[in-house]
């Protein structure tokens, strides 16, 4: 790991929580190995949530008609973007892998942290139509989610109450980092902290340490290739051209 750029992007309102001994932990573990780790403490910087046109200095160019996806992209163009989002774009172009931790709101990320990635990951930095997914703009870094949940284990199964975890975290795993292109790694899963004891919460940030002397070197999770996409796409677009074929 070493010589490697770590990000962590870090949502929780205290620095008593467990979330904040997450976050403490990967930072003294990964900077140990040599790493340089950089933390968006949202809370302690007061990010902004929404995505709006404020996020573009002097005039966008359909006022009118405003579409934030097409005016922070000729904006991050034209180095038009607010000082907030393109500090946070310069720590995200230079770590090699970015860790998000957070505790899970609503089957979620924190509304802030959602804030970050709707206006972090502008059109033409974070992704274009021909490049995301396995072809994604970042697809040499690596991403991955590391949170807490107030209910058990068990509660998150196939037949839990909750659902399946892997499907709750389909659209931030799939629809957002890998979309993105990032090689998503193994969540880190705190299971119910608030309702374990002391020396279970002691176990369980022992298990993250562990976890991170060897994090670099995981394997990514498998998501469907972009190809397969083009592929079926030049299939039908075949079979759209056989079947207007006059054949009278």
């Amino acid at each position: 790991m070493a010589s490697k750029k770590v990000l962590i992007v870090y949502a929780h309102q205290s620095s008593g929580s467990f979330n904040s001994a997450a976050k403490d932990a990967a930072v003294e573990v990964l900077t140990a190995k040599g790493c340089t780790v950089e933390v968006s403490d949202l809370y302690a910087m007061k990010f902004k949530a929404t995505a709006t046109a404020e996020d573009i200095t002097g005039k966008v160019k359909n006022a009118d008609n405003f579409c934030y996806g097409e005016e922070t992209k000729l904006a991050w163009e034209a180095g038009k973007l607010t000082a907030d989002i393109t500090e946070e774009q310069r720590k995200l172009t230079e770590a090699d892998l970015v860790i998000f931790q957070f505790p899970m709101y609503w089957f979620t990320v924190p509304a802030i942290m959602k804030g970050w990635m709707d206006r972090v990951l502008t059109l033409g930095f974070a992704f274009t139509h021909e490049k995301r997914y396995s072809q994604g703009i970042f697809k040499d870094k690596k991403a991955m989610l590391s949170f807490t949940t107030g209910s058990q284990e068990c509660m998150f199964s196939a037949n839990g109450i909750n659902g399946d975890m892997n499907v709750t975290l389909w659209p931030l795993q799939n629809g957002i980092l890998h979309y993105c292109g990032f090689q998503v790694l193994a969540p880190q899963i705190f299971w119910a902290p608030s309702h374990v004891p002391s020396e279970a919460r002691g176990t369980m940030l022992e298990g993250w340490r562990t976890r991170m002397q060897g994090l670099l070197g995981e394997n990514p999770l498998a998501f469907t290739p972009l190809d397969c996409l083009n592929d079926m796409m030049s299939i039908k677009l075949l079979l759209r051209k056989i079947l207007l074929i006059d054949t009278h």
